[in-house]
């Protein structure tokens, strides 16, 4: 479907690049509307999954809120915040930084790790609807315009 129909325009955009840009807005939040359904059941936030997937990036290492902060997809979200919220369902441990005491480290808890473990079958549900209509090569280049984009 295009993005006209989607969006019940009648009127053809200005130019390509503000049909690209409404697009790429409108694909965005489908996407993230995608992933909030995905997490729903097991009560965990788009950007709180992100904190879950840096941390076990990380993992076993402990890592600083402020790095945190800085690997967010969304450099909008309070870390501290979410990670506050982590700790209070024992997905995450945090514990003073020994070389700063303003620091705080945070580390994924094994309960933390085995809830990704199970989103990750979601996740590679919803990564094969996007195998479905892309091919590889199609995915290599789209990411590779994106990259250009924010360039």
């Amino acid at each position: 479907m295009s993005i006209e129909t989607d969006i019940k325009q009648s009127t053809p955009f200005k130019s390509p690049y503000q049909r690209v840009l409404v697009n790429l807005m409108y694909t965005s939040n489908w996407i993230a509307g995608s992933q909030t359904q995905l997490l729903k059941p097991f009560k965990l936030t788009l950007q709180q999954y992100n904190v879950l997937r840096i941390l076990r990036g990380q993992y076993p290492n402990p890592i600083k809120v402020s790095e945190i902060t800085e690997r967010m997809l969304d450099k909008m979200s309070n870390a501290s915040r979410l990670v506050d919220k982590l700790l209070a369902k024992k997905l995450v441990l945090r514990t003073e930084c020994p070389s700063d005491r303003r620091a705080v480290d945070v580390i994924i808890t094994e309960k933390g790790l085995a809830l990704l473990k199970q989103l990750d079958t979601h996740q590679d549900a919803l990564n094969r609807s996007f195998q479905e209509k892309l091919t590889v090569e199609e995915a290599e280049s789209l990411s590779l315009l994106l990259d250009r984009l924010r360039a």
